[in-house]
């Protein structure tokens, strides 16, 4: 990370100075928000994360709850997520603490004996190169910790405010309001409302606040789709058993006496288990709502037969019953008004789609949610895009939700289904090879980097594709070992960009060195430092160079053939309150690690400059002389900066 841009100071460099409106804050809830974010769940705290990188932007966050979550939920975090955590410099201590997912172990009846189990399989988690990130197992409380920590050190000085919920909320849609958004919350103590309510008045607004979200109600959205019909128990037990694969995740298919997922949790004995409750064996439990720890270890050791598990202690249990559920928008705006009108009120997570538990996507897609939201309101807040990129969330998300529950019902199919011999076709129920072939089929999709956009003014089409397959448009950047030009660092290339709101160009040159006189790549980054740039002309007065639009390059030379003194100007950008020279900006293959041209598909003769959102996806490939389909596609949704005026440097 870099630091001491405006000037030199001790101490934890993650911790910002707070920006001056901090100490402008009052001390109560404010009466006047630019965005009020409703729940601190997964959702919640990513949004509020993003948000936080823009000191300027009045967020305020505010739970029902009398304070932070403290154990359990969802613990499954993929790949994909772990990227996004990356960005914001947290994925360090994640993995320092996390479970690491490597293995597998699927286990079936044994056909010498039915009333026993045995390994049929083991496969591997995730495929080679997917991501630099593997998929891991931390407890949802902690990485909520992780992000209110980052909350606090950033200069926003952002905190929860908890023991408040929505009782009402209604919407000027005139268009004159400054905030158009009347929140009324009233204060909760124990769960129990004190009888004292706050108003306040928001530009937007965000319901975070789950599958009974007070946000959904009020804009009139609703949660349509399958009953619940199925239960699970799930608990975190320590305990001592015989069953060789407790460290590893298994998904187990008994006979007739239920089914079984286990989840290795973090710390080395911590286990959580999946328990499915049989509606014939476990009837009269499910009818008396009479579910203990005890019952849940009573069915898993039926599972687990001729292996036994004798729970220590149990750290949390609880019972869920979900089905696959899915709003139709993810905003307060009626689809028939959708031209004449842009949304100010949305929602994300379990408050627009529900799912089971099984394939354990519901915490990463609501992650996913509240990250493509928060730059774009950040974006409209700001100044620097229009109003109606906020239409591309619904557009995008929703289409993701509606894949995430296609999928989980056919994985919760399965999975819950009895298992039947291979090769009996008249049976009923699921080959548990087949199973296993069906979850390795879709390990991409559960690792969470199988999201794809469609095409949109924030993501162009793929007549250019050719140029960078590897990168594809609307998929997101698969980051790549280079070596930095200046200080020979070798790193990933997608660890550079931060969550801080900026497009990112990175310009993947052609073959000649950027000294020579045919380099493309050269006559591209001399036209991003000219008058005529995109830079100059999306970027607001006054803001660092790369504040929008960040530039990149990534060139085919040897990094020691290279001279950062001959750089083009636009990858020696001044920034700060001194002018500092950033000299990160340019970077080289790492011969070593694999040559990011090779495994990425780029053409070493063409070159190309990949353009990417701030939430990490492929918004356009585009060749190195585009220069005026380069701005065009900009203008699609960035807002031209204010002339600077005579005089004024």
């Amino acid at each position: 990370m870099q630091f001491h841009l405006d000037g030199y100071r001790t101490g934890d460099p993650r911790r910002q100075e707070p920006h001056p409106a901090v100490a402008a804050r009052p001390e109560g809830l404010p009466a006047e928000a630019d965005v009020l974010v409703v729940g601190t769940g997964p959702a919640g705290l990513v949004l509020a994360a993003q948000l936080a990188a823009f000191p300027e932007i009045a967020t305020v966050v505010v739970d029902r709850r009398d304070g932070p979550l403290a154990v359990g939920q969802a613990d499954g975090v993929a790949c994909r997520t772990v990227e996004v955590f990356e960005a914001f410099g947290l994925a360090g201590p994640l993995l320092d603490e996390a479970y690491w997912v490597n293995e597998v172990a699927f286990w079936r009846p044994d056909p010498a004996d039915r009333s026993r189990i045995v390994r049929t399989g083991r496969v591997q988690d995730t495929e080679d190169g997917l991501s630099e990130f593997p998929h891991v197992i931390v407890n949802q409380a902690r990485m909520l910790d992780l992000l209110r920590e980052h909350m606090a050190r950033s200069a926003a000085r952002l905190e929860p405010r908890y023991g408040l919920q929505v009782r009402d909320l209604r919407v000027d849609t005139g268009g004159t309001a400054d905030h158009p958004v009347t929140v009324t919350v009233e204060h909760v103590r124990g769960g129990r409302p004190t009888g004292e309510t706050s108003t306040v008045r928001a530009r937007y607004v965000v319901g975070c606040d789950g599958a009974r979200s007070s946000v959904r109600a009020a804009i009139g959205r609703e949660l349509v789709g399958d009953p619940m019909n199925s239960s699970w128990g799930v608990m975190d037990v320590l305990a001592v058993t015989d069953f060789p694969d407790i460290r590893l995740k298994c998904a187990i298919h008994s006979a007739n006496q239920g089914n079984l997922l286990v989840i290795p949790r973090e710390g080395g004995y911590l286990v959580r288990l999946y328990v499915e409750l049989d509606a014939v064996h476990d009837r009269e439990v499910l009818e008396t709502r009479g579910v203990t720890p005890e019952k849940l270890t009573e069915v898993a050791n039926r599972v687990l037969h001729p292996y036994t598990l004798d729970v220590r202690e149990v750290a949390w249990w609880s019972v869920y019953e979900i089905g696959q559920r899915l709003c139709d928008r993810f905003d307060d705006v009626p689809a028939a008004e959708v031209a004449t009108r842009t949304p100010r009120v949305l929602i994300a997570g379990d408050a627009c789609h529900t799912h089971s538990a099984k394939a354990g996507q519901g915490m990463n897609v609501s992650m996913a949610d509240a990250w493509n939201l928060g730059w774009k309101l950040a974006a409209v807040l700001r100044g620097t895009a229009r109003p109606e990129l906020l239409h591309t969330y619904t557009a995008e998300r929703q289409a993701v939700a509606r894949e995430l529950i296609d999928f989980d019902r056919e994985f919760a199919r399965m999975f819950s289904a009895p298992p039947r011999e291979s090769g009996d076709a008249d049976g009923h129920g699921v080959d548990p090879a087949e199973f296993q072939r069906y979850f390795v089929q879709q390990g991409r999709f559960t690792a969470g980097v199988a999201t794809r956009y469609a095409p949109s003014m924030i993501t162009a089409g793929a007549a250019h594709q050719h140029l960078a397959g590897g990168f594809p448009v609307g998929m997101r950047f698969h980051s790549a070992p280079v070596v930095r030009l200046a200080d020979a660092r070798p790193l990933h290339l997608g660890h550079v960009a931060r969550a801080d709101g900026a497009w990112r160009l990175y310009v993947f040159a052609d073959r000649p060195a950027p000294t020579a006189p045919g380099s493309r790549a050269r006559q591209l980054l001399d036209h991003l430092g000219s008058a005529a740039s995109p830079l100059v002309r999306f970027t607001p007065p006054g803001a660092d160079p790369d504040s929008v639009l960040d530039v990149r390059a990534v060139f085919q030379q040897h990094h020691r053939e290279l001279a950062v003194d001959a750089l083009p100007p636009v990858l020696l950008p001044r920034k700060g309150r001194l002018g500092l020279v950033d000299h990160e900006k340019a970077f080289c293959p790492d011969a070593r690690a694999g040559d990011v041209f090779d495994a990425r598909g780029i053409d070493r003769d063409a070159g190309c400059v990949v353009v990417v959102r701030p939430d990490q996806h492929v918004a356009a490939v585009l060749p190195l002389d585009a220069h005026e389909e380069l701005t065009g596609f900009l203008g699609r949704f960035l807002v031209e900066a204010a002339p600077v005026p005579a005089g004024r440097r």
